[in-house]
């Protein structure tokens, strides 16, 4: 079998990872796409993957319209090269159209309701869709509504055990409390027009968390220069082993919220809009606590809380319910590749 897989940002290599690597081991070819964003080629270095990158992610929606259009032309002849029996993608911006142009079978997988204009541009010409249960919006297409999330692709417990070296290589000790902050560019296009926490927010809230135990920053791009000594210190492919042994995520990043959410660590999500997910996150789970930018006080005041407080026991326990709830995510990516897809809410 020959699958194709196109990535758009470097949390999609994780999402992928373990599919590709069972794949592989099989003896099926599995190539790899992506477009030059953040730290991809990085990440996909420190894993052992190759990408072929092309594509450049830039500011601005004129430029966003010229890459897509860049990026499905090449898309195009790199799938009349290599002939892919499927292909695969979350959010499926660049590679839906040239599928169905191509008459190869392409499978979504994509859980955020707002990027309206780049789902206009998938869904319709995906084979299916595949959306978490908790999806908010109705989708008209052929769609899969499943049990789980991303981030169980490849935080697993099958798939995931944190390495406590890691604590060593930030200077930490077993045991002791710290924070992890995520702030984002807000240049993806689904975030046009919106933002996340004011400077001075930041400041307040790196000073406020600072006060029970060290604060790790990880953002995308520059920082001011009074929060760049926070930045995390570590590859980012050792994030995750990290943030399994935080007390606390906050910031602006649904991604890294429901990654601690699955490794039982609560998380404060600032956002305009949020997310299906992490609304069920916080309804069904209390691990992860939604708020907007016009509450960001009220954000930092909830990350104060649950650190004046913190039970690790209480809030691991929270994150075992919610595994024992969801789906092994790659095994159902394993089944739609092997042709036995989900039939809807698994």
């Amino acid at each position: 079998m020959k699958l194709l897989i196109d990535l758009q940002h470097p949390a999609h290599l994780h999402f992928f990872r373990q599919l590709i690597l069972r794949l592989e081991d099989e003896g099926n070819e599995v190539l790899i796409t992506g477009r030059d964003k953040d730290i991809l080629v990085e990440l996909a270095d420190e894993f052992g993957l190759t990408v072929e990158v092309f594509g450049h992610a830039r500011k601005g929606v004129w430029n966003l319209g010229k890459e897509l259009v860049l990026r499905q032309w090449r898309l195009q002849q790199i799938i009349r090269k290599f002939k892919p029996d499927l292909m695969m993608a979350i959010a499926g911006t660049y590679i839906s159209i040239p599928g169905r142009l191509l008459n190869v079978p392409t499978y979504i997988f994509y859980d955020t309701e707002h990027a309206t204009l780049s789902n206009l541009l998938s869904y319709p010409f995906a084979k299916c869709i595949y959306l978490p249960r908790c999806y908010r919006k109705p989708v008209r297409w052929r769609h899969v509504l499943y049990n789980g999330y991303h981030e169980l692709a490849y935080l697993h417990p099958r798939y995931f055990t944190a390495d406590k070296c890691v604590l060593k290589e930030v200077g930490l000790k077993e045991g002791e409390i710290f924070s992890i902050i995520r702030f984002v560019s807000w240049e993806a296009a689904h975030d046009i027009g919106r933002s996340g926490f004011s400077p001075d927010a930041k400041l307040r809230a790196v000073e406020e968390l600072s006060r029970f135990g060290p604060v790790f920053i990880s953002a995308e791009g520059p920082l001011p220069d009074e929060l760049e000594k926070f930045r995390v210190p570590i590859k980012s492919s050792r994030l995750h082993h990290l943030m399994a042994f935080s007390a606390l995520v906050f910031g602006e990043s649904a991604t890294m919220c429901s990654e601690g959410a699955v490794l039982g660590v609560p998380g404060i999500y600032v956002d305009p809009v949020g997310r299906g997910y992490t609304d069920e996150q916080e309804q069904d789970y209390g691990l992860v606590f939604n708020f907007t930018p016009a509450r960001q006080e009220e954000a930092i005041a909830k990350g104060v809380s649950i650190l004046n407080g913190y039970n690790k026991e209480y809030w691991r326990e929270k994150g075992r319910c919610l595994i024992e709830e969801k789906i092994d995510v790659t095994d159902m990516l394993l089944r739609i590749a092997r042709g036995k897809p989900l039939r809807g809410q698994d």
